[in-house]
């Protein structure tokens, strides 16, 4: 799905509401992230370990946080969904399997709601509409564990990588980095979010965006809650005894521009791909399962389960039903207005005709 500019300008008055999740093991930068993204402490730095724990595997823990922003007059209600315990134990399975469980309860939420025959007013939509993978640092390529992340990741939510903490690369080092998980991410088949666009189809303007946004991938992250002096101005980054480096400063960090994509050019249309790609494949597999009677996962259901989700398929098959009554009713409608403005128009043609008639025989007279 190409990204439309026209996207941007929709709900401005009421704003927008925008789900991202960030993904990423312990001391990738991903609580600094969200702390600059949102210009305030939304996330707590993680506490030191105590080594006398550090056997102990905690697991992942799934924690949405809501924060209001202003984006040049625009309100946006952001819900940050952040997974600290990620990537810190010996056997990452859960973490996956807890991570995808979580996209899909917000999947199963809307689906249930939009087969209810009446609507809950105050239902709110929690579906994720991006996910930040942070990569370490490493220099070297995707490990194993990036691979197996994005590629189960992928199919339920805009996975978008980025490379935390990128100040501990050099710039080509970095350089050469980033080169090498797109070739992983290529080799791999791994469906990430690439600033889609069409080039017969889309302006030269988002065409030109949409080209230099996808050429910096994965985007190179640099967060700091910091203050620093450079050349007189005050700025967001952090010293170092051999120079500074500034979040916003685009030959230093992609953070501006991935900022921009989430929160400005690009939001509408994560959350359009969302809605109109992957929750709707989400939602045919679901009812598909349903109809031919599950696989063996869904063998585990109990009755009650089995009993609702049969319930949600006949309320789904009814309100299809009535949709197609009423686009009869409409057509119906707009035949007979159409017959009626024919029959007004000879009508007139005939009254018109007789009055020439009449003004004719006058004459003649």
């Amino acid at each position: 799905m190409a990204h439309r500019l026209g996207g941007r300008r929709k709900n401005v008055k009421k704003g927008f509401q925008f789900t991202l999740m960030v993904v990423g093991a312990s001391g990738t930068g991903r609580t600094t992230f969200v702390n600059t993204l949102c210009d305030s402490s939304v996330l707590s730095k993680k506490i030191c370990d105590n080594p006398e724990e550090a056997h102990n595997e905690e697991g992942i823990t799934i924690k949405p946080v809501s924060v209001e922003l202003d984006e040049d007059g625009v309100r946006i209600s952001l819900t940050i969904v952040d997974t600290p315990g990620f990537g810190d134990n010996i056997d990452n399975e859960k973490c996956f399997q807890e991570i995808v469980g979580y996209l899909e309860r917000q999947y199963d939420d809307i689906l249930a709601e939009e087969s209810r025959i009446k609507r809950n007013p105050r239902f709110r939509d929690n579906r994720v509409h991006a996910l930040l993978y942070f990569i370490s640092p490493t220099g070297h390529a995707l490990r194993e564990i990036d691979i197996e992340l994005m590629r189960r990741l992928s199919p339920r939510v805009n996975v978008i990588p980025v490379v935390g903490r990128a100040d501990s690369l050099t710039p080509q080092e970095l350089k050469d980095f980033k080169r090498r998980i797109m070739e992983d991410i290529e080799h791999y088949s791994i469906r990430i979010y690439n600033f889609p666009y069409d080039v017969e189809e889309d302006d030269e303007d988002t065409i030109e965006e949409n080209s230099e946004l996808r050429a910096l991938l994965p985007f190179s992250i640099i967060g700091s809650d910091e203050e620093i002096t450079v050349n007189g101005r005050s700025v967001r980054g952090r010293q170092y005894p051999w120079g500074a480096v500034e979040v916003d400063n685009p030959q230093h960090s992609d953070f501006a521009r991935l900022r921009s994509a989430l929160l400005s050019s690009h939001l509408q249309d994560l959350k359009e791909i969302t809605h109109d790609i992957l929750y709707e494949n989400y939602r045919t597999e679901k009812l598909s399962r349903t109809v031919n009677g599950g696989d063996q996962d869904d063998a585990s259901l109990d009755a009650d389960d089995m009993a609702g989700q049969s319930v949600r398929l006949k309320e789904e098959h009814l309100r299809k039903e009535e949709e197609k009554l009423r686009e009869i009713e409409l057509k119906v409608q707009r035949e007979i207005q159409e017959k009626r403005a024919e029959l007004m128009n000879k009508e007139e043609a005939l009254r018109s005709l007789e009055a020439r008639l009449s003004q004719a025989q006058l004459t003649d007279a």
